[in-house]
């Protein structure tokens, strides 16, 4: 098929290269801009960018679609099939929608309807799910609301973290997508009830509430790893908690309970297991309170 691709982030880049080794014929590439990124501020591009000069495939990253009447015309003149769609960023406005001769499809994170929205992979371990998942869907101009082609799942376990679903469903919707394009199947409206919503995420999120349970702080540890992260302070110290794990022990919410690391929640006790201070490196728990101690006592929040 000659399809173009529409994605920015890491997501996409495994689907993006399967469709060029099946052999269909990527027109182009649609992505964001590049920005600046680090701490130098050195604009770089995408990582789906980066993979389609590596590919040999034109790229185009207008700054919006909606607005750009030219760029709309030029997505148009490529004469597509069909343009795959897996985190890009931008909305679609009905014309791009409706310009390949077969649409779009959306590789999206979620076993749809649970949750639509910019985060869910992290909606999902935050909320406790069993499952997650992949569903290719027929893209409209609803949020994530068109009908559905194929899906597929995988399970979620206490050791779950954001960064290994991600790359488990990013493998996922490559296969699915090729799987898709090959069979074409019939697609079935998503149901009427069950969707949820998952906000984009933003760095105030990754505040550690210590009233809250320890099975829930567990999971947000887990969900918001790699970003945005999440941290609590001890005075003015800023603590960044890489990993942690939900152990036994009771107190005032917050209060460090022995001098390895363990903090009392608002239901059972926290250890912390990996912490970092800004700027500096990433440091198991017993060696970074070599460093920096936190006695028995302490408030954290």
């Amino acid at each position: 098929m000659r399809l173009a691709f529409m994605g920015s982030p890491d997501f996409a880049v495994p689907a993006l290269e399967a469709l060029v080794g099946a052999g269909h014929e990527v027109a182009a590439v649609y992505c964001q801009p590049p920005r600046p990124s680090g701490r130098g501020h050195a604009t770089l591009p995408c990582p789906v960018h980066t993979a389609a000069l590596r590919l040999g495939i034109p790229v185009r990253h207008p700054v919006s679609l909606k607005r750009d009447a030219e760029a709309r015309a030029g997505f148009a003149a490529l004469d597509l099939d069909i343009a795959v769609v897996a985190a890009y960023g931008l909305i679609l406005p009905s014309d791009v929608l409706h310009a390949p001769r077969l649409g779009c499809l959306n590789i999206h994170a979620s076993l749809l309807p649970r949750w639509r929205g910019a985060a869910p992979i992290q909606a999902a371990i935050l909320a406790g799910d069993a499952v997650s998942g992949v569903t290719i869907m027929q893209v409209d101009e609803g949020l994530d609301t068109g009908p559905m082609l194929l899906s597929d799942q995988v399970a979620l376990d206490r050791n779950t973290t954001a960064a290994s679903l991600h790359d488990a469903l990013s493998a996922m919707g490559a296969k699915l997508i090729l799987r898709a394009l090959d069979q074409r199947p019939a697609p079935v409206p998503q149901p009427a009830v069950g969707s949820t919503y998952a906000a984009k995420l933003t760095r105030e999120d990754g505040e550690i509430d210590w009233s809250r349970t320890a099975a829930e702080l567990d999971r947000k540890v887990r969900a918001l790893n790699p970003w945005p992260g999440t941290f609590t302070h001890a005075g003015e110290l800023v603590l960044k908690i890489h990993a942690a794990t939900p152990s036994q022990g009771s107190g005032v919410a917050g209060t460090l309970l022995d001098d390895h690391g363990l903090v009392a929640c608002g239901d059972g006790a926290l250890r912390l297991t990996r912490l970092q201070r800004p700027g500096r490196g990433v440091l198991p728990a017993e060696e970074f309170l070599r460093g920096t101690p936190l006695p028995r006592g302490t408030r954290l929040g």
